[in-house]
């Protein structure tokens, strides 16, 4: 399910490399999954994949039962008459929507969405913006939304349209995962199946959670880093990135929150990583890959001299389900567990 990189422990390197890197906007779904990474001349390989890259839906197909009226996060009572053309403009809703077993009336996706069901589906957003003209060619009959989905043009045509269209609250920690469920699952009128599939999900994260060392382990320090090498965007995430409720949960203390980071995602400086201070490193497997690997993270100013950069100490989780906080939440806790502490493999 994911492995910690215990590499070799390197000598200790004298001093620490001043330097700022430009903030570039933290892109919404935080890329597009992929593959294992590679360190590049004289690593290893990176970490196994955090889960199996497919949606586990439940048994059995449920029967919408429609119409139903739902209230959308935009504050708008949307009447949805029919599900058997849906768009999710998420691939953390495209996760809800196979997870509740209605993945063959899913006509389209996000780029975000690289579960193994969805990858045959055609893409309807460019970069991460919605093109409202390949949605309303696939002829939808509901469209589900995020709320930072955009532009807000793009969301007018299609309403515009006539296609109802729901938008989601974030979710961007772990108590957000059983309200997604049971929203999704509402506006599709399956919520017997959205109460199963909620009610699986939080039992299978209970049984992740017991797999984190007891008797009074220390817990480790870990920061996530959000990298994209090729865009030079390079942050080190604080409270409120989504991660530092994994962490937590996962036993670990998220270290850029833990040093004073109030925003989301800040520039990485060496001052802030010497004070975070991290005994782990998180990345996405693909913003690993984006810098060289484990060799080329370990260049980047003040990253070598933190405790994880002297020990090589880094976990990673495919860039398409770390941060989804849906049906596959428990698997992601699972490697987490396994990473970041000592020992855990």
């Amino acid at each position: 399910m994911g492995g910690a990189i215990r590499l070799p422990r390197l000598p200790r390197l004298l001093g620490a490399l001043a330097a700022l890197l430009a903030l570039a906007a933290v892109l919404t779904g935080c890329g597009t999954g992929g593959g294992t990474p590679s360190d590049g001349p004289g690593g290893t390989a990176s970490g196994r994949r955090a889960a199996a890259d497919r949606v586990e839906p439940l048994a059995g197909t449920p029967t919408p039962r429609l119409p139903v009226t739902v209230r959308s996060a935009d504050g708008r009572d949307v009447d949805v008459q029919a599900t058997d053309r849906i768009v999710p403009l998420s691939g953390s809703i495209s996760e809800v929507v196979f997870g509740l077993g209605l993945g063959e009336r899913v006509v389209a996706r996000d780029i975000t969405a690289t579960f193994e069901q969805a990858r045959r589906l055609p893409v309807v957003t460019r970069g991460h913006d919605v093109s409202a003209e390949s949605v309303l060619s696939l002829k939808p009959t509901l469209v589900l939304a995020e709320a930072t989905t955009g532009p807000a043009e793009a969301i007018g045509q299609i309403r515009a349209a006539g296609v109802p269209l729901v938008v989601l609250d974030p979710a961007k920690k772990l108590d957000d995962v059983a309200a997604r469920i049971g929203k999704v699952a509402a506006a599709l009128g399956v919520r017997d199946a959205g109460d199963q599939l909620r009610g699986r999900t939080e039992q299978r994260l209970e049984a992740a959670k017991k797999g984190i060392p007891g008797g009074g382990a220390k817990k480790p320090r870990v920061a996530f880093l959000y990298l994209r090498g090729s865009a030079s965007v390079y942050l080190l995430g604080g409270a409120g990135s989504g991660a530092d409720s994994l962490i937590e949960a996962a036993g670990g203390v998220d270290a850029g929150k833990e040093s004073g980071l109030k925003k989301d995602f800040t520039p990485i400086t060496s001052e802030a990583l010497a004070k975070a201070a991290p005994d782990v490193i998180l990345v996405m497997s693909k913003g690993l890959e984006s810098v060289g690997g484990v060799d080329g993270l370990l260049k980047i100013p003040g990253v070598g001299q933190t405790p994880a950069g002297l020990d090589r100490r880094v976990a990673s989780v495919d860039d398409g389900v770390l941060l989804n906080f849906g049906p596959r939440t428990d698997a992601v806790l699972t490697s987490l567990v396994e990473q970041i502490h000592e020992g855990g493999r």
